[in-house]
């Protein structure tokens, strides 16, 4: 404790921003790699530092140590070399900041609409579907569940790929910035209890990966042709097609109690316990 107290005393205006600065650098740091195959690259050599730095704490190996200490320079020299493709990726964000602002609003609006295309012709179809938009929070693990596709989005691949007939319609489709990260993908099913039978597997994997995440789950019911969105651990049923895109764009901006304020009288929301 009074340690504590001495390196809070020795704390100023300097000291602070310092601080400031070295915390921002490492949050930018990890929001570039989020949801890359960077992540899995930075937890191995993670836990080679870390298990190198316990071991030559735990007993004297010299040479062990020797080799250590030479090691961890040179794979300081080595990460912008293994990590080139992210780096390379993050200068450009940098240099298209500003067209970043400003498309982003219609490309949104552009991928929405065309999921809506697509969702109405699959509940006009009885087709069962399961759409994941990411948002924030990486899916990347859910991602390489799948069948890693990185395809330009549109109205006939989500139909082609839902199809009864087509072996990644059991599966979920991933949606990350306007393009079809991967489709075929294994999620996680809630594990909260839901009294209502009629809810099916594709609503409780809709759930489960909207409870963990920030994602948005849209399921198309196979059974009754019906589109639900899941989002924050909760299900919105029986959304009118023709309303969908307004709903999917309210959901983009705020949280869910605030868009659930806006929703039709219609439109039932089934909450989790």
């Amino acid at each position: 404790m009074t340690e504590l107290f001495w390196i809070l005393q020795r704390l100023d205006g300097l000291a602070i921003l310092d601080i400031f600065l070295v915390s921002l650098v490492f949050f930018l740091v990890l929001l570039l790699v989020r949801a890359t195959q960077a992540i899995p690259l930075l937890r191995g050599v993670f836990v080679l530092v870390v298990i190198g730095l316990v071991l030559s704490s735990l007993a004297q190996l010299p040479t062990f140590g020797l080799i250590l200490r030479t090691a961890i320079p040179a794979l300081l020299v080595a990460i912008p070399v293994i990590f080139q493709p992210e780096l390379r990726r993050a200068l450009e964000r940098l240099g298209r900041f500003n067209e970043v602002l400003v498309s982003r609003r219609s490309e949104l609006e552009v991928e929405v609409r065309i999921i809506g295309t697509a969702v109405q012709s699959l509940a006009a179809h009885r087709y069962g579907a399961l759409i994941v938009l990411e948002r924030e929070t990486g899916l990347q693990d859910l991602v390489d569940t799948g069948v890693i596709l990185d395809s330009q989005l549109s109205p006939e691949l989500l139909l082609t790929i839902f199809h009864p007939n087509t072996p990644l319609h059991d599966g979920g489709v991933i949606i990350r910035r306007g393009r079809i990260a991967a489709a075929g993908c294994v999620l996680p099913l809630t594990t909260s209890h839901i009294d209502d039978y009629r809810i099916g597997l594709r609503h409780r994997a809709g759930i489960g990966v909207s409870e963990g995440t920030d994602a948005i789950a849209i399921i198309v019911s196979e059974e009754r042709g019906t589109i639900s969105i899941a989002h924050e651990g909760r299900l919105i049923r029986g959304i009118e097609p023709d309303r969908l895109q307004n709903a999917l764009i309210e959901l983009y901006r705020p949280p869910l109690r605030k868009a659930a304020s806006i929703l039709p009288s219609g439109w039932r929301i089934s909450r989790n316990k």
